[in-house]
């Protein structure tokens, strides 16, 4: 049976299905079937435009690692990890500081797990978060949390997903609010693992701090395309609320960070003097590696739309990088 007919199924046995139902069904479909990134995929993330983005990020965890009085028992982990490229990045950083710490990924695609496997052939491959060891976690979750289901309602209740015979529906057009449980239950869970057992988490996503209305998009391709064309084909994604996750973190007892745009956060940490350094080492790429920071940090590309946010333990110290 198609993913369509399937959810066609569910639909007329269920009268409908809700937007986080069909995000849940469909990315699943996608992930597991594919890789979705680089020029032939549908999406291009930071670590995959340039090493600088995985080098800060690691710069960063080396940092805080380092004033935690170097904790052996650490470990290096990553939510959806995508090709691993971050993670090599940044494992390189943490390596040149002394870090020695096992590398743990939670990913669920085949194909992923695959290209993970290549680089970083060491890695441990978990199925979900509350799998990872029992240990102090230097963690990046890179567009992680856009990609799992969210709830959306209108003024007349929660919105729906139907059929009429010829295609999928919203049952409304008109969204004030997106919830997302699955969201909360993971941050929950991560929070509450460095609130008992140390570490700094880095969130990196495109969102918000407060307060939207609709904001599921998909992705074929590079290019938009409506939510409901082709299930399982496209990338699902919704914004994601850093308040609500902040607020999650903070009842498990882990201390949270504001949240600063990505541009900012990177040049904060000295992406500038990288790049400088790269150009140096290799001159034929000046213009390149300029073209690549302004991707990264510029107010029109990913500067501004992408947010960050840090959780750790309270017994770490604030990581770098964060407005006091």
């Amino acid at each position: 049976m198609s993913l369509t007919n399937e959810l066609r199924a569910r639909i007329e046995a269920e009268g409908g299905i809700g937007v986080d139902d069909y995000m849940a069904t469909c990315n699943a479909h996608y992930y597991a079937t594919r890789d979705p990134l680089g020029e032939c995929g549908d999406f291009t993330t930071a670590p995959e435009i340039s090493q600088m983005f995985g080098e800060m990020v690691g710069a960063a965890l080396a940092d805080v690692w380092m004033r935690a009085g170097k904790p052996e028992r650490a470990v290096y982990a990553e939510l959806g990890p995508g090709r691993g490229t971050l993670a090599a990045d940044a494992l390189r950083v943490l390596g040149a500081v002394g870090f020695e710490g096992t590398t743990h990924l939670v990913e669920n695609s085949p194909t992923l797990r695959a290209a993970q496997s290549v680089n970083l052939p060491d890695a441990k491959h978990h199925d979900r978060l509350e799998e990872l060891p029992p240990r102090p976690l230097l963690l990046a979750a890179n567009e992680f949390f856009d990609a799992l289901p969210t709830r959306q309602f209108g003024l007349d209740g929660e919105r729906q997903i139907k059929w009429d015979g010829e295609g999928f529906f919203f049952t409304t057009e008109e969204v004030q609010r997106e919830e997302s449980p699955s969201r909360l239950q993971a941050m929950r869970r991560l929070a509450g693992h460095l609130k008992r057992r140390g570490g700094c988490a880095f969130v990196i996503d495109y969102g918000y701090w407060e307060g939207s209305g609709d904001t599921l998009q998909a992705l074929r391709a590079h290019e938009k395309v409506h939510p409901l064309t082709e299930p399982g084909e496209c990338d699902l994604t919704t914004h994601v609320d850093f308040g609500a996750l902040a607020e999650a973190a903070r009842e498990e007892g882990a201390a949270v960070t504001s949240m600063i745009s990505q541009g900012s956060w990177l040049e904060t940490l000295g992406i500038g003097a990288r790049a400088s350094a790269l150009a140096a080492a290799n001159p034929e790429r000046t213009e390149s590696i300029a073209h690549d920071r302004r991707r990264l940090c510029d107010e029109a590309e990913m500067g501004t739309l992408f947010k960050v946010m840090a959780v750790h333990s309270p017994d770490w110290p604030a990581p770098a990088g964060f407005p006091e």
